[in-house]
Formats: C-alpha cells, sequence, structure tokens
C-alpha cells in the first residue's frame, strides 16, 4: 500500500465518528456481510459514513493493510478499528457495540 492511500484511509476514518468500508453502498450493499453490516448499525440508530471498496481497488486493498484485517466490511469508530461483520453481530447481540457506541459519545436515535 502506498503511503498516500495509507493517508487517504486514515482521512476517511477520522473524517466521521462512525465509518464502514463495505461493498456497495448503505443504500445498496453488494454482499450479505456488508448488508448485515449497515443493518446492525441501523438498529442501533446511528449515523455512519459508509465507503464503497468496490469504487476504489486502492482503497479496497489498503483498508486491508491499514487495518491488518483481511475482510471486507470493516467498521471504525472514532478512528479505531473494531471488526467485521461477525464480530459486529457477536458484540451487537452482547451489548458491546451499544456500550462501545455510548462510551464514544456517539448519539443515537433510537434507545
Amino acid at each position: 500500500m502506498t503511503d498516500t492511500t495509507h493517508d487517504r484511509i486514515g482521512s476517511l476514518v477520522n473524517a466521521s465518528d462512525i465509518v464502514l468500508f463495505m461493498k456497495g453502498t448503505p443504500l445498496f450493499p453488494q454482499c450479505g456481510f456488508s448488508s448485515a453490516a449497515v443493518a446492525i448499525l441501523e438498529r442501533l440508530g446511528v449515523e455512519f459514513e459508509g465507503v464503497d471498496v468496490l469504487a476504489d481497488p486502492e482503497i479496497r486493498q489498503g483498508v486491508k493493510a491499514y487495518s491488518e484485517w483481511p475482510t471486507v466490511p470493516q467498521l471504525y469508530v472514532k478512528g479505531e478499528f473494531v471488526g467485521g461483520s461477525d464480530i459486529m453481530m457477536e458484540m451487537y447481540q452482547a451489548g458491546e457495540l451499544t456500550e462501545l457506541l455510548e462510551k464514544a459519545g456517539i448519539p443515537r436515535t433510537v434507545s
């Protein structure tokens, strides 16, 4: 990964409180894992920025090196890597994702 790609990903990660690198967009996910990740965030009632890795091959490969995580989707909260859709689902079901968002001071539209 080039420094430029790494810097671009860093800028994206830090541009919003919650960033989801995914295949497709929040309105039109292009894989089941991305769709599941979007559904979890919507159920939690949080605003998030979706980054379509299919639209940018450098980001698609670079984000895997950036996080040292081999798959997409990837969730970042306040600049910190949280995990992929399986980890998101486990954390959501255990209440840990809600707790993480509350500790991070992320506003929610549902409770």
